[in-house]
Order: structure tokens, then sequence, then C-alpha cells
């Protein structure tokens, strides 16, 4: 299994001894040995994963990397944070995806008004198996956690990723900003139940949905 790694904060690291690695199209900077690249299409796995793209609107444009020696990744001085996955499911924006893991499998699944709320469409990446992935951040990302007792609501641009077994409802006519006098529009949150873990970045993207 390739060997994830951080350079830095905004640098992927991986080494490879003959494994392969998807990542972000035109994301790699640097790299030592001898490696092989090859662009995918559609970016999920197969030719299913190619019509599902196409038809639900969630781009995700990734090339293989194989060989031996190390590959260094980058996008934009995004940051860079590392999942581990134990054969659960990450959900995840195509655009926030770094790089995963050979073994890894990706797909997408649908996610409701949130995906909609972003401009996204209402569709998301999955990523599942065994392995490591890299995603990216507007700043440092945080990771929070979601039980039973504590559900967590979320600014939809501040959104990333999430693993576990949560469930999502889309809220409206709620506003941070609200609180403090500012913010116009009709505003959205995301409230997440059940037990896992959240990504959120310390900045927000534009939403179709108004200023959260």
């Amino acid at each position: 299994m390739a060997q994830f790694r951080m350079h830095g904060s905004k640098v992927l690291a991986v080494d490879m001894a003959g494994e392969a690695v998807k990542a972000k199209n035109g994301s790699m900077i640097a790299y030592d040995g001898e490696m092989a690249f090859k662009k995918l299409s559609g970016g999920g796995d197969g030719l299913r994963g190619m019509v599902t793209r196409r038809l639900t609107g969630e781009q995700l444009t990734v090339m293989e990397v194989k060989g031996r020696g190390t590959c260094f990744f980058a996008d934009r001085a995004s940051e860079i944070n590392l999942v581990s996955l134990s054969g659960e499911t990450l959900y995840v924006e195509a655009s926030n995806l770094l790089c995963t893991d050979g073994g890894l499998r990706t797909g997408t699944t649908f996610t409701g008004l949130r995906g909609a709320s972003q401009g996204n469409g209402l569709f998301t990446t999955t990523v599942e198996g065994t392995g490591q992935a890299a995603i990216l951040s507007d700043g440092p990302a945080v990771v929070l956690r979601v039980t039973a007792q504590y559900p967590l609501q979320v600014d939809p641009g501040a959104y990333l990723a999430h693993t576990g077994n949560l469930r999502q409802h889309f809220q409206s006519g709620v506003n941070f900003r609200t609180f403090i006098g500012e913010g116009s529009g009709e505003a959205f949150q995301i409230r997440f139940e059940g037990e896992g873990l959240v990504y959120v970045q310390p900045s927000e993207r534009n939403t179709v949905g108004g200023e959260v």
C-alpha cells in the first residue's frame, strides 16, 4: 500500500513501491524515481462511474499515478488533510478530493438539498475501502465529532466531508450572522445526527441559497 505523508501543510508526499494512487488531474508538482501517469475517464470506477458523473454533474477528473519513488501533490496552495479509512465510507465534495489510495473505490451518492445550496448539484463523491485519502481545505480543517446526544449544525459553505453513520437534514431560515445583525437573504444549515465525524474549513464558499 502506498504511504501518504505530509511535507509541510500544503504538499502531500506519496511513497510508492509499485503501487498506484488516484489523484486530482494536474495536481502533481514533482516526483523522483520512475512514475507513469494515466488520465482516468470520468473519475469514477469504470463506465458506470463515468456515466453517473455525467448525469449528476458531480465532476471529478482524476489521474492514476503508478511507479516506484515519491510523488508530490498540491493544489493552489490549499491545506491538505489526511483521512484514514478502515472499511468505512468518506463523503466528500469532488473539488475537495486531492488523492486516494489506488485500492479505494470512488462513486457518487445522492445528498439532497445540501448539494444544491452549494451549487454543486444534488450528489457528492464517495470513497470506500481501506487506505488513505487526502482532502483539500481553505485553511486548516477542523474535525468535529457528532454523537446521538450532540447533533451538529454546519454552514454549507464550510462543509468539506464526513464519515460515519450520519443523517443529514437541510434547514432554512437560520443564519449564523443573524445573531450579530449581519447577513442578508435566506440562509441554510446542515444538521448532522447520529455517530460520526464532520470535516469543516475556516472559510466559506459562495452558496446559491444566500449569504450564510
